[in-house]
């Protein structure tokens, strides 16, 4: 069923017999699958746009593309980066702004300026008893009470459906450039980008691709943004600093750097991708230990070394390779979610990390009161 209204949406919600499968563009098939009646949200649209005041509000089917064509004609960008998952997974349809936030997507530029969440400030949706739900406005100041935006953010749709949010966006620096290195290994690598992101010159990209999954050598990669004047003076300083002898791309070669980054462009033809994320200093340890363990695996590092795209071999065995990394989650924290992976697969692993007895408790205790019908994407995330 295709919805164009936040009406509609009540509707069918309120009047669902059982199951329903959210869908927005269409382009993230993540999560265990869900058989039920999909609900194909197409509100869009674009309700308000303030560039003096830095805010956007646009209904949750509106397209990624618009937004970031309309934000660019002021000099204006989304400041979380939103991954575009077509890539890494293959699939069809359009990004929308409602998914990147449902799924708080956020790229390479997190380490710097924060997560799709950290940039949304209101939203109105429509809970599993079809009820019509606005929280938080158009400004930093004017969330007050419940953050339910924040909890909407990261649910995947199984709390209730996006139908208008409300973002905070950014000016769009004068130029880029990266720096990168290459030959290191990860524990190098990582040790670099630490280095370069406890430095006072402003790293908006900090990755570490390893040999082969940069088509070569080690990649080791730094990004600056700003003014030109400010950008070369930090580029300097790094080199003089951190980054002696290391390359300087600019300009739109490094902003094709930091895209194939973003949507992990490298590990397209894997069969099998997880996205780990731990300290980063546990980073390199935690791809030594699997090594060690038999898992052969191929890793790109994003966030300074904390989040990691593991793409398994064949050796993965026939869970994807879940309990050699979810052993290594357990021994030096984090969270593991199967991104991509065949359905079959999918169905019979926990695609996101399992919760503890009281978080559990607590998260249950939310879908009963948002979904009391139990039918917004039932199982989805376990």
């Amino acid at each position: 069923m295709k919805i164009t209204t936040e009406t509609e949406l009540a509707e069918a919600i309120g009047g669902a017999g059982g199951p329903v499968r959210v869908q927005g563009g269409g382009t993230r098939d993540i999560g265990r699958p869900v058989v039920g009646e999909v609900l194909e949200v197409a509100i869009s649209g674009v309700q308000l746009y303030e560039p003096g005041a830095l805010t956007l509000v646009a209904r949750a089917g509106t397209p990624l593309a618009e937004i970031e064509a309309l934000l660019a004609e002021q000099g204006q960008r989304l400041a979380f980066e939103p991954m575009d998952h077509r890539v890494l997974l293959g699939t069809g349809g359009r990004p929308t702004i409602g998914g990147a936030v449902a799924a708080n997507v956020s790229g390479p530029r997190r380490i710097q300026a924060g997560a799709a969440r950290d940039f949304t400030l209101g939203a109105r949706f429509v809970d599993g008893a079809g009820r019509v739900i606005k929280n938080g406005g158009r400004v930093m100041k004017n969330v007050t009470g419940y953050d339910l935006v924040k909890l909407m953010a990261g649910s995947w749709g199984t709390l209730g459906v996006l139908s208008e949010v409300s973002l905070k966006v950014q000016a769009r620096p004068e130029t880029e450039a990266t720096l990168v290195a290459r030959g290191k290994d990860a524990a190098e690598g990582v040790a670099a980008l630490a280095a370069a992101l406890g430095s006072p010159w402003d790293i908006t990209g900090a990755a570490h691709l390893e040999a082969g999954v940069s088509g070569g050598d080690s990649e080791t990669r730094v990004r600056i943004e700003g003014l030109g004047a400010s950008v070369d003076y930090r580029a300097e300083a790094l080199q003089k600093e951190i980054c002696a002898g290391w390359d300087i791309v600019r300009g739109d070669d490094s902003a094709a750097l930091w895209r194939e980054v973003r949507d992990v462009a490298p590990l397209a033809d894997a069969r099998v991708v997880w996205r780990v994320s731990v300290k980063p200093s546990a980073g390199p340890v935690v791809g030594a230990a699997l090594a060690a363990a038999g898992l052969g695996h191929k890793v790109l590092y994003d966030w300074g070394g904390g989040l990691m795209w593991i793409a398994p071999d064949d050796r993965g065995g026939e869970d994807g390779g879940a309990a050699l990394i979810r052993q290594q989650i357990a021994a030096h924290g984090g969270h593991a979610t199967l991104v991509k992976a065949p359905a079959e697969l999918r169905a019979r692993v926990d695609v996101f990390q399992p919760e503890s007895g009281a978080l559990a408790a607590i998260t249950r205790g939310l879908k009963q009161k948002f979904d009391p019908k139990g039918i917004l994407n039932p199982g989805l995330m376990g």
